[in-house]
């Protein structure tokens, strides 16, 4: 498994934009297909974005999509949500979460390696 560590999270009024990043260690970040994934109070944890292992594929749930991107620096070990246009109903935990298929995976049972989470608030 991979070590992660999500950042960037905060209190932010509509419209505005934030950057999460999730930095990894223990274990070769370039293998891994990358996910991020939220949960708000009361609710279920849902899938958000993925990126493939080289950056070159991804996919984004229908309610973030032209809004959301994600991306990877696998040489720094990183990989960034840039969250635009933010709407009250994305306020909620967001966590990055690693897979070893290397592929872009949509559920929560095909990550083994999770963040602690990070909390985006989004004021109306």
């Amino acid at each position: 498994q991979v070590q992660l560590v999500e950042s960037g999270g905060g209190l932010v009024q509509a419209g505005g934009s934030l950057r999460l990043s999730c930095a990894a260690s223990g274990r070769t970040f370039s293998i891994y297909g990358m996910g991020w994934f939220r949960q708000a109070p009361g609710k279920e944890r849902e899938f958000v974005a993925t990126i493939n292992w080289n950056g070159s594929n991804t996919y984004y749930a229908d309610s973030v999509k032209g809004r959301f991107t994600i991306s990877r620096d696998n040489a720094k070990n990183t990989v960034y949500l840039q969250m635009n246009s933010l709407k009250p109903e994305d306020t909620a935990v967001y966590y990055c979460a690693a897979n070893p298929t290397g592929r872009m995976r949509v559920g929560v049972r095909q990550y083994d390696s999770w963040g602690q989470g990070t909390q985006v608030t989004v004021s109306s």
